[in-house]
């Protein structure tokens, strides 16, 4: 059965989202050739080549429909991600195009897309950012893994990846040169 798992980019206080919504501590990016011998470039393209899915929010997926179908600077990695079969999860949204790639097909019943999509073949599903989204299917008993991208940096205020009591375990622990630390969660059911 193929796993969905949430990658967020985090501040060491938990932060996955500015008070402007803005990801200013991410590090680590942009992917500009390819990956040879860099260690946190090499673990994200791997987790990328484990996917072939992503879900994300409607938020989401407007801040990113304008950057990534054209981000030729982030090279290889951004290839991958513009390939990859979208879903977006949305109450409004009629169609999800996706610059030259092949459009997202629109959810509105994102727990139902999973169930289905987690039935399927295929490589592992990747929720992509999109909070809301990711809580709502943690409460359904649909994650299975949390990615945290640990930067290192602070906020203080923010939106943070979990508002309440989550009890987790852990699967990785690994440092990079760059600052960031990749924490692998399992969510206990």
């Amino acid at each position: 059965m193929r796993k969905l798992v949430v990658q967020q980019w985090v501040t060491v206080d938990n932060v996955a989202a500015e008070e402007d919504g803005g990801l200013s501590f991410v590090s680590g990016e942009p992917f500009d050739d390819a990956v040879t011998d860099d260690p946190f470039k090499n673990n994200l393209i791997g987790f990328i080549d484990s996917v072939d899915t992503m879900i994300l929010g409607a938020n989401t997926y407007n801040q990113s429909k304008g950057y990534w179908p054209y981000a030729k600077d982030q090279g290889v990695y951004g290839e991958k991600l513009n390939k990859l079969t979208k879903f977006v999860a949305s109450s409004t949204l009629d169609d999800a195009p996706w610059g030259d790639f092949p459009a997202a097909t629109v959810t509105r019943d994102p727990a139902a897309t999973v169930r289905e999509l987690k039935e399927q073949g295929g490589k592992d599903i990747w929720l992509w950012g999109s909070l809301r989204l990711m809580r709502s299917l943690v409460d359904a008993g649909l994650v299975d893994e949390v990615r945290m991208l640990v930067c290192p940096a602070t906020r203080g205020n923010g939106t943070r990846v979990f508002e309440d009591r989550q009890d987790l375990t852990l699967l990785e622990a690994t440092s990079f040169d760059n600052g960031v630390a990749l924490l692998r969660y399992g969510i206990k059911q």
